[in-house]
Order: structure tokens, then C-alpha cells, then sequence
């Protein structure tokens, strides 16, 4: 079977983790969090998720919850040191949004980063995030 190349989007506004294939979206003193489609499209569809409870600490790399896809479980690591402030109970219970729309309905928690200023330039935009995708994936088409 022939390799598919990944088509989706990657959007603008938002910052990416390459390491762990996240993004982060910063609202006040909280932030969004989420896998990229990029991720998504790497890992398989997901079938199941399940984040850390509220109040969890959570530091940079470390899992905040696993998806389960079609042949395993994996954890997702976290793109920043973080307080789970909530899991999107939407997401756990249908966990199919996070194929639909991961960048808006399919954000997995809320968090409050403990320290944002140390790690939030291991981070990029989507221009640089597009170009590590490209590297990966050379004929991959963004959405």
C-alpha cells in the first residue's frame, strides 16, 4: 500500500510544539491545547480520549491525558508546564471532534502554563510548523 501524504490544515494564530506535534492558544492567563492535525493524521483516527483530572500538574513533555486510535493507546505530551484547569468533556465523550476540528471543538484541556516565559520559546508559528511538516512529509498539502 502506497503512503498518503498528509492534507490538512495547520493555522495561522496558533503556536506549535514540533516535538510532541501540538498547539497552543493563549486566552488571557490560560491557554488552549490540542493535537494538530499533522498529529492526528500520524497517529490515526482517534476513537478515544482521555485527559488528566482538573487540578492535574502537568509538566512540558509529560502525557496530559492518552487517545486511544485504532491500534494503540498513546499518550499526549504536553506542549508547556501546565494546571489542568478543564478537559473538554465534548471531546471525552465524542472523542470523533478531534478528527472533525481539532483546532476549535476538538481543543483537548485548558490550562493555566506555570511557566510560560521559559517555554514558550521552544514554540513556533504555523509558517515554521508547515516547514517541519514539509521536512516530514514532502508532499504534504495544507487546507
Amino acid at each position: 500500500m502506497s503512503h498518503v501524504p498528509f492534507r490538512g490544515a495547520i493555522p495561522d494564530g496558533l503556536l506549535y510544539d514540533v516535538e510532541h506535534d501540538m498547539w497552543v492558544r493563549r486566552e488571557g492567563d490560560e491557554a488552549l491545547i490540542g493535537a494538530t492535525a499533522y498529529g492526528i493524521f500520524r497517529a490515526g483516527e482517534i476513537i478515544g480520549f482521555t485527559a488528566k483530572p482538573r487540578g492535574a500538574e502537568v509538566e512540558r513533555g509529560r502525557g496530559l491525558g492518552t487517545v486511544e486510535c485504532a491500534k494503540t493507546v498513546l499518550a499526549v505530551r504536553g506542549p508547556i508546564s501546565f494546571v489542568l484547569v478543564a478537559a473538554n468533556e465534548d471531546a471525552e465523550e465524542h472523542p470523533a471532534v478531534l478528527n472533525r476540528d481539532p483546532y476549535q471543538a476538538g481543543w483537548m484541556v485548558r490550562a493555566r502554563p506555570t511557566h510560560w516565559e521559559a517555554e514558550c520559546g521552544r514554540l513556533v508559528d504555523a509558517e515554521r510548523y508547515r516547514a517541519h511538516v514539509l521536512r516530514a512529509e514532502p508532499g504534504a498539502e495544507f487546507l
